[in-house]
């Protein structure tokens, strides 16, 4: 029963790794870990890009067109500036002459001012006395070059509205823009008769130059109009996905916007930011993917093929039910300590086993010589009573009353009715002496029936003990490597081991072939310790011919002389003074023969080592014989 017991072990312990290692389930939860760590990256690193790329690049954005705004009112103050410079020069030229009192002049083609209004490049002029009188007025059409009229009076209009000493205060002229009609003018205003600015000027020179989008275009190199319904004192903006719409103001004389020069923005700094930001999340994501995807065939390699080989490993001691070690590839992180761990446990579980067997094996001879002695007692328990009630039966009389009753027959002077008393009582004890005797040869018989029932029970024990064993295949390598830790574990020396892989199966009793090599390896182990030199080497070879697998067991011990071996195989025997008991080279020759094999060792002589030769049957022999 307790083979049994071992036998299900390897099943338990494959049920207990299957637990550990399910590839529906370990597999999943790797996949969906990995999977919304990927996803989590990917947020946090789409939120990262975003809050840094983003920013930056508005803030380019944002510094372009401000350095568009700032050349944009450079340049309408430069227009500006321009026009007040030659309303400057030209009344410093005139010298007050404008403010004499002309009458409003009517530009006709042939007139005098015109060429002077083209070479200032002016549309309009206009001298206000300083009393508000407008002593000088004119506005010519520089496609056309005729007055224009209403273009005058405009202009006029926009000098009776203008506090034009707040403009020129402090200094000899001043700018700024305004609309007359449908146009946008930049005005330029200058001191008459004053050169220095420091004394009452006699009137102001006012000179009008019609500013166009295309003028604004052409000096900023950007495509501007002039929005006349925009009156924005800042500069404003719109935005859409492509483009930035910003509006700078024209100032007029109270301050206030008179129209305002649009222009748009492509926003390629914005869009270039937004293509850097998905490129940059794009191959982060898609590094993230490569990572998780090294990672997972990683993890696989580096833990779950690991522990597949485990569990497949236990599938097949649970299927074969061979103890047999997981082969370690030197790893020294976790997986490489649990394959160690559980050969370490295989290896205790082979002890157990074996141990288990040979208790098995002995509790059954035990139990069986236990179960002959119990039948033999028995068998000799009627014996025993026929012998107590033969020592303890009492005569029928005592033989003193017969040889005196004798007596008294024998004599003559006894009368006749003595005689036949004394003849009815021998007759009386000879039948009753004649009973009993027949009473103890029935006994007898009853006796000599048990003792030879004693007698076929202990004969029957014989013969079992003589019958040859069950043999069944075996794997004799496996065996061999079960019981190579009496040579790698002696403590006395270091002893290297070496035997053939692979399954070599011959026909054999398992329990009683373990018993034997196990105790070829003891002797070869006690003969190297006995050399003396600390070290040595077990070799094992396994050769199979014509039906027969011979397994060699090579020594470099001490040895033995060639009269010894004659002996070695002797009930008894050993060449170790100090030993006593154990299985012995007797029991293992005895045993190998009902196993149909043979043993014999060899030597060459002192300290030059020992060789066993252990034949057996193969198993394919005997498959063969029970065909």
């Amino acid at each position: 029963m307790p083979t049994t017991g071992m036998g299900r072990l390897p099943a338990t312990l494959g049920r207990q790794f299957g637990q550990v290692r399910s590839p529906a389930s370990l597999g999943a939860k790797l996949v969906l870990i990995m999977t919304l760590v990927g996803l989590c990256g990917a947020v946090a690193i789409t939120v990262l890009l975003a809050s840094i790329i983003m920013p930056s690049f508005t803030d380019l954005e944002n510094k372009a067109v401000a350095g568009h705004v700032a050349s944009t009112r450079s340049a309408l103050s430069g227009y500006a500036a321009r026009v007040e410079r030659t309303a400057r020069d030209h009344t410093g030229w005139t010298d007050g002459a404008g403010c004499a009192g002309y009458p409003v002049v009517r530009l006709e083609p042939g007139s005098a001012l015109l060429p002077a209004m083209r070479e200032r490049q002016v549309q309009g002029m206009l001298y206000v006395a300083r009393d508000g009188r407008i002593t000088m007025a004119c506005w010519h059409d520089p496609v056309t070059g005729l007055d224009r009229p209403a273009m005058r009076d405009r202009l006029i209009a926009v000098a009776g509205r203008t506090d034009l000493a707040r403009i020129v205060t402090g200094r000899r002229s001043g700018r700024f823009y305004a609309r007359i009609g449908d146009a946008i003018a930049a005005i330029g205003v200058a001191r008459v008769g004053d050169r220095d600015g420091s004394s009452v000027p006699q009137g102001y020179g006012i000179l009008a130059q019609v500013v166009t989008g295309e003028q604004i275009s052409q000096m900023l190199d950007l495509k501007t109009r002039l929005d006349p319904s925009t009156r924005s004192d800042v500069a404003a903006g719109t935005r859409d996905t492509t483009t930035r719409t910003v509006a700078v103001p024209l100032i007029g004389a109270d301050g206030r916007a008179v129209a305002s020069a649009r222009f748009s923005v492509p926003r390629d700094v914005s869009l270039l930011g937004r293509r850097m930001l998905l490129l940059a999340i794009a191959g982060s994501i898609v590094l993230l993917l490569l990572v998780l995807v090294v990672l997972r065939r990683l993890i696989a390699r580096l833990v779950l093929r690991p522990l597949h080989r485990v569990e497949s490993h236990m599938q097949r001691v649970r299927v074969s039910g061979s103890l047999a070690l997981l082969e370690e590839d030197q790893r020294r992180d976790e997986i490489g300590s649990l394959g160690r761990s559980f050969n370490a446990m295989l290896r205790q579980l082979k002890d157990l086993r074996e141990q288990i067997g040979l208790q098995s094996f002995d509790l059954g001879r035990s139990e069986s010589a236990v179960a002959v002695m119990h039948n033999v007692r028995n068998a000799l328990n009627p014996i025993s009573t026929i012998l107590s009630q033969g020592v303890g039966q009492i005569p029928p009389i005592n033989r003193t009353t017969l040889d005196r009753a004798l007596t008294e027959l024998a004599r003559n002077d006894v009368s006749d009715t003595r005689r036949r008393k004394l003849a009815a009582f021998v007759t009386a004890v000879v039948d009753a002496e004649a009973a009993n005797r027949e009473t103890m040869r029935r006994e007898l018989e009853v006796g000599r029936e048990a003792m030879a029932h004693v007698l076929e029970i202990i004969g029957q024990q014989q013969r079992a003990a003589h019958e040859r064993p069950a043999l069944e295949p075996c794997d004799v390598t496996d065996i061999i490597a079960r019981n190579a830790t009496i040579a790698r574990y002696s403590p006395d020396a270091s002893i290297a081991f070496s035997f053939p892989a692979g399954p070599n199966m011959v026909s054999a009793n398992r329990i009683i072939l373990s018993q034997v090599i196990g105790n070829l390896f003891g002797n070869a182990v006690e003969s190297i310790v006995a050399r003396g030199t600390g070290s040595g080497s077990i070799l094992a070879s396994i050769t199979e011919a014509a039906g027969r697998v011979t397994i060699v067991i090579r020594d470099d011990g001490e040895g033995f002389a060639a009269d010894v071996g004659a002996t070695l195989f002797q009930r008894g025997f050993s060449t170790r003074a100090h030993k006593s008991g154990g299985l012995g080279l007797h029991w293992c020759a005895n045993s190998v023969t009902a196993m149909e094999g043979s043993l014999r060792l060899e030597s060459d002589g002192p300290g030059r080592g020992a060789v066993a030769f252990l034949t057996l049957p193969a198993a394919t022999s005997l498959k063969d014989e029970a065909d």
